[in-house]
């Protein structure tokens, strides 16, 4: 018996969105500041409900990108996996942020609903304006990565949910001017949970089903089962597991039994195969002789 490991750590991914990240929080730092100094000038809560957003998001990123920091850690004896899966835990953590900035959303936009208050529609308008720019700009950093990392995914989702959000505080500063209904503001609120909701839900589903170490969403078990069932070396498999160890790296232990004599240029090409077509970078395969060849050899 025999079995083999692969292993493969891109430290580019953390390097290439490290930078990201920095000038996602600057942005959105300074974009904080102004919304809620505004928010309280002028009395606003969508404003200041998209301002607490906001400053989740800002935590979001920053918990995002220690966790990417941190995920290049090698292993040790405690941690022999390293600390990949913290990239895991940060994608729920998000989603657990999003949740709670949109309690209070939904509160503050239902004592406002009760006791409308006087908005200045035009500034309502030039702050969310801006941030409007600031958020698409950040989401833009994030576009690429968020098809291949669920914690890319995560930072690309605030930042695309603020600028519809924002969008949504200029169109009801508009409404305000046109009607002067000053009920328009916490209505706007309201559709700014709706939205964080909405968006964030998958975030959360998924997340979750990685940290109970489901089969990745864009793996098929069945057709993984049948690449190595096909494999004209394999007599039949056992044991087949796929997991993730981050947001990014899959793995996957097998037990296989051949039909003749293994190589490691066979473990090889099956590894390559594994990672070209599935997108699985660690492998742990052990190979077991099948019963018919032991009784073979035994007369």
């Amino acid at each position: 018996m025999a079995h083999n490991h692969s292993h493969s750590h891109d430290h580019s991914h953390a390097q290439t969105y490290g930078k990201a990240f920095a000038i996602g929080i600057g942005l959105n730092v300074a974009y904080v500041i102004v919304e809620v100094a505004y928010g309280l000038m002028i009395d606003s809560s969508a404003l200041l409900a998209d301002a607490g957003h906001n400053i989740s998001d800002v935590f979001s990123l920053i918990f995002a990108w220690f966790a990417m920091a941190v995920a290049q850690k090698r292993p040790a004896k405690k941690f022999t996996y390293g600390l990949r899966r913290s990239t895991i835990l940060v994608s729920i953590l998000n989603a657990l942020l999003l949740f709670g900035a949109a309690g209070v959303i939904g509160w503050e936009a239902y004592q406002k609903l009760l006791e409308p208050v006087e908005v200045a529609g035009t500034k309502m308008m030039i702050v969310a304006g801006i941030g409007i720019v600031i958020n698409t700009a950040t989401a833009l950093l994030f576009m690429k990565g968020q098809k291949e990392d669920l914690n890319i995914k995560g930072a690309f989702l605030h930042m695309a949910a603020d600028a519809g959000v924002s969008l949504g505080v200029v169109v009801s500063g508009l409404l305000i001017n046109m009607t002067g209904a000053m009920w328009i503001d916490p209505a706007a609120s309201f559709l700014i949970l709706i939205v964080i909701v909405y968006g964030t839900w998958g975030l959360f589903i998924d997340s979750i089903n990685l940290a109970l170490d489901a089969v990745p969403k864009d793996i098929d078990y069945e057709e993984v089962e049948q690449f190595f069932q096909n494999h004209e070396k394999i007599e039949s498999i056992h044991d087949l597991h796929i997991w993730a160890m981050s947001t990014t790296e899959n793995a996957l232990s097998v037990h296989i039994i051949l039909n003749c004599d293994s190589s490691d240029d066979f473990l090889k090409e099956l590894k390559e195969e594994l990672k070209d077509h599935f997108k699985i970078h660690h492998s742990t395969i052990q190979i077991e002789v099948s019963d018919l060849k032991d009784s073979l050899m035994d007369e």
